[in-house]
């Protein structure tokens, strides 16, 4: 505790975790002292409607969420452009790259997850590109007016996104995916047959079964790639999505325990007290299907940054909610509720696909309880699934589960 009696509670991550955080933080104890660090020099935006933005359906203005003066007026310290490089237990500091050491008597980590880099000779060339963050699409759309065809790399929604904003700004596209299907733990090959017709009657070409072994690179830029299987494709542009590492560096030598993100309690508590994490970092003990997990969703994020606040103000609340993800897929839509085997591997599964129709349902469950499902087109019924999720409702009968699939 502060001896000056003002509690002091630095956040490390302003995303959406962390400045819903030190907002409540602020709302609820008026008198403490809030310090929000970020490496970027942007205050809050938001990440969903950035596709919107590289399809140039959105201006960047409406993409942001914050401005610099609402730190100002709302009494947060914000300190852009930082890099936290340590955290010390003992004298419960925070030291950023510029020197700084800035005193907390509770810390929140909300750093998110930084892209993993296309890993092929070449794949560091400046039109090689991740997507991310903000300057991500900025640099991104900047290099789509440049270009011809693009080639998406990489089976997740980030790779999708990719694939569908080159194709709607004009460019030849190619979807390239190293197992089987889209989002391959998640569908099945009914399901990942449905996005490749619907990827394909937009004019995407998806391939299977390759990865890149190299980019070919002139005079400083990418003009193609060379796939595993030995073909090349000229571009002008590569776009990856090939998932996330988790940023946690700066808590070596604390003690506080990281396995792929933060480990911490139902609560949000870290093995160390005092210690907070929350949003994609936070790798936090879910109720919903008893274990610890990683959960990269907007809407995970702004409620986690609710209970982080209350519990380093003192609380007790646990976090159990069912995190929902709904995105556009071309001219149809997408929806996935609760977990998915892509965090629970063992999870059973029923599936009802239509190709004609164009819809996709499969429901996930953790033996006999309802933990999550993935739509694709019709989204009746999701209200009602959600309802069940929540209730951690069971169904023992093979046609107990099947029946769910009517909607």
């Amino acid at each position: 505790m502060a001896t000056s009696g003002v509690r002091r509670f630095v956040i490390i991550g302003n995303g959406a975790a962390g400045t819903t955080c030190a907002a409540i933080l602020r709302q609820q104890e008026p008198s403490c002292s809030v310090t929000l660090i970020t490496e970027e020099a942007h205050p809050l935006y938001n990440r969903v409607t950035l596709p919107r933005m590289l399809k140039n359906e959105v201006p960047p203005s409406k993409v942001f969420i914050r401005t610099l003066e609402w730190h100002d007026q709302v009494g947060i310290r914000f300190l852009r452009e930082r890099r936290v490089t340590a955290v010390s237990v003992q004298e419960h500091t925070v030291l950023t790259h510029r020197g700084e050491e800035i005193p907390w008597d509770a810390l929140l980590v909300a750093t998110g997850g930084r892209p993993d880099p296309l890993p092929a000779p070449g794949g560091d060339a400046p039109n090689c590109l991740n997507f991310q963050f903000y300057d991500d699409t900025v640099a991104l759309s900047e290099q789509i007016a440049r270009s011809r065809r693009a080639v998406s790399v990489g089976g997740s929604f980030i790779s999708y996104e990719l694939a569908e904003a080159f194709r709607v700004r004009g460019l030849e596209t190619v979807w390239m995916i190293r197992g089987p299907r889209w989002l391959r733990r998640v569908l099945d090959e009914d399901g990942g047959a449905l996005v490749d017709k619907i990827a394909a009657a937009h004019g995407v070409q998806v391939l299977h079964g390759h990865e890149v072994a190299k980019v070919n690179v002139r005079d400083g830029v990418a003009v193609g790639v060379v796939t595993t299987g030995g073909e090349t494709i000229d571009c002008q542009l590569v776009g990856s999505g090939l998932g996330l590492t988790m940023n946690t560096d700066f808590l070596a030598g604390t003690g506080v325990r990281t396995a792929k993100g933060v480990v911490t309690d139902g609560c949000l508590r870290t093995n160390v007290p005092g210690i907070f994490a929350a949003g994609d970092v936070a790798e936090y003990d879910d109720a919903v299907i008893g274990r610890h997990h990683l959960m990269g969703t907007w809407d995970n994020a702004l409620a986690h940054g609710r209970v982080a606040a209350l519990n380093m103000l003192g609380g007790q609340s646990p976090y159990v909610d069912v995190p929902t993800y709904q995105s556009g897929l071309f001219d149809t839509i997408i929806s996935v509720l609760g977990v998915t085997p892509e965090t629970l591997p063992d999870a059973e599964s029923v599936t009802r696909c239509d190709m004609e129709a164009r819809t996709f349902r499969k429901l996930f469950f953790n033996r006999h309880t309802l933990v999550g499902a993935v739509m694709i087109g019709s989204i009746k019924g999701k209200k009602k699934l959600m309802d069940l999720i929540k209730g951690q409702a069971e169904f023992p009968s093979p046609g107990e589960k099947q029946a769910l699939l009517q909607g």
